[in-house]
């Protein structure tokens, strides 16, 4: 497997590194990247930690779980390769960003600029097979992923956590609230969407006002 790790992420995750756990969950995916289609590509599994270090990260938001289907995933939760057709919560996640900061809807889903302006773009589970959502889940991912929100909670200060939607609003519990900022609403799916629970949080202008708050850039979304 090339799940290769980005230097300052091997160091604060060392210890689950090395945990029982974390080699069944290696094993469990390297088996099934050998006899299964899996996403993302091998070499994108830990594309969020690798394209933001965790000494960069100003924003986390939360994903479930990778998408499926053939060249849609490239290992940044909600975002898609370019030249990919944008799935719906992308269309709602775009829509949102041109009403609260009055900018051009993009051509391209692929949120790599976000990830490389400090925005940790972390799916709970980081793989999957193709066709089949959520099959990787309850392997070990999500142990690990909290693991990695902990380790931004305790270690870090002043992060920005997106929480979209009951799934990622349940890591609350994981975040020190006192250190951080967390902003929750629905999720950006048309579900939750078209009934009121997405359009209007205006996550994006206060994600940048509190960075600018605390002296940091904001992002450019």
């Amino acid at each position: 497997m090339k799940m290769q790790m980005e230097s300052t992420w091997k160091e604060v995750l060392l210890d689950d590194l090395s945990q029982p756990y974390y080699e069944e969950l290696k094993s469990f995916v390297s088996e099934a990247y050998k006899r299964y289609t899996c996403y993302p590509p091998e070499d994108k599994i830990f594309a969020a930690l690798n394209r933001t270090p965790f000494d960069k990260i100003k924003v986390v938001i939360i994903g479930q779980d990778p998408y499926h289907g053939a060249g849609q995933g490239n290992g940044l939760c909600f975002s898609v390769s370019d030249g990919v057709k944008h799935p719906p919560s992308l269309i709602n996640i775009f829509k949102e960003i041109a009403t609260d900061l009055d900018k051009p809807y993009p051509d391209s889903g692929n949120l790599e600029h976000w990830a490389d302006q400090g925005v940790l773009l972390l799916n709970a589970v980081l793989t999957v097979e193709e066709g089949k959502a959520g099959s990787h889940q309850k392997k070990g991912w999500e142990k690990f992923t909290d693991a990695i929100i902990k380790k931004i909670s305790q270690e870090r200060k002043d992060v920005v956590f997106l929480l979209w939607g009951g799934f990622a609003k349940g890591k609350a519990k994981l975040i020190d609230k006192n250190a951080h900022l967390i902003l929750e609403s629905g999720h950006p799916s048309p579900l939750s969407a078209n009934r009121g629970y997405w359009f209007g949080n205006r996550h994006f202008s206060k994600t940048n006002e509190y960075l600018k708050e605390k002296g940091m850039e904001p992002i450019i979304w």
